[in-house]
């Protein structure tokens, strides 16, 4: 009796842990959302209770930001670099397991060296040479430097280590090539890690904000975080249109990590006992 009542006062105390971390993480998106769906004038009056309720604020904040077609640009840019880094993650990592080839260990090792080199260090270089190309304002200036990852590479090399090399010999015996064995066997068993790489990559290329204000000055190549820091300019005296704003944008985000959180988990442990 008295282990089954520690149990239960343990089982009580850990729900009583997570409803506590749950109202931290949830009380400033609470706030926002409250924010976004009260007038101007009472933005400030009870900021904690849902008092005056409009959806005006996000209609006049989705027409003032243009953020309709800041979406669009956003998900252009975030596909096109998300299905990029998936295909030169699988098959760079592939060529690093199943290969051999001179200078193999040599090449990795300088791939996992760019991940030490800031963003900030290779910005100027990259802005410059978008501009000598003429892909200023273009989605090519906005998605061609993002195209491959080290970091993706890595995460799908270390879940490829742990497929047996018998697989890879009994396949080639039956007369399976390399994008055979790659497309019937190493990619579904990789599955998990290949989708949150997938949701990674959609996530970080989402909320880009420093290289879009870099390589766009024409409004019609506005992603949602340049496009939400115009509306801040031009709405000072406004501020629940840029908290409404920040909603819309942030609702796709939402949306992605609500639905594919499993994927995310599986695939970020994948691997991880074998190196």
């Amino acid at each position: 009796m008295a282990i089954d009542q520690i149990r239960g006062g343990r089982k009580i105390g850990r729900y009583i842990l997570l409803v506590v971390m749950a109202v931290i993480v949830l009380f400033p998106i609470y706030v926002m959302a409250i924010g976004a769906l009260k007038p101007g004038n009472k933005v400030l009056e009870n900021p904690l209770l849902p008092s005056n309720i409009t959806f005006g604020t996000l209609t006049r904040a989705w027409r003032s930001g243009q953020l309709g077609r800041a979406m669009v640009n956003s998900t252009v840019v975030a596909v096109v670099v998300t299905v990029a880094q998936v295909v030169t993650s699988v098959l760079a990592a592939y060529s690093f397991v199943f290969l051999k080839f001179p200078g193999r260990t040599v090449v990795f090792v300088l791939f996992l060296a760019t991940l030490l080199v800031p963003l900030e260090a290779t910005l100027t270089v990259n802005r410059r040479t978008m501009q000598s190309l003429g892909w200023l304002n273009s989605y090519r200036g906005l998605t061609v430097p993002f195209l491959a990852t080290a970091f993706g590479i890595f995460m799908i090399r270390q879940v490829f280590l742990t497929i047996p090399k018998e697989m890879r010999e009994a396949a080639s015996m039956d007369g399976l090539g390399h994008l055979g064995f790659l497309r019937e066997v190493a990619v579904p068993l990789s599955r998990p890690t290949i989708g949150a790489l997938a949701l990674f990559a959609f996530l970080t290329s989402w909320n880009q904000y420093l290289w879009p204000v870099l390589v766009t000055t024409d409004s019609d190549y506005n992603t949602v975080q340049t496009g939400l820091a115009a509306l801040k300019k031009a709405s000072l005296s406004q501020p629940n249109l840029v908290i409404a704003g920040t909603v819309i944008i942030a609702l796709p985000i939402f949306i992605v990590l609500i639905s594919f959180q499993r994927q995310l988990v599986r695939g970020l442990t994948a691997g991880a006992v074998k190196g």
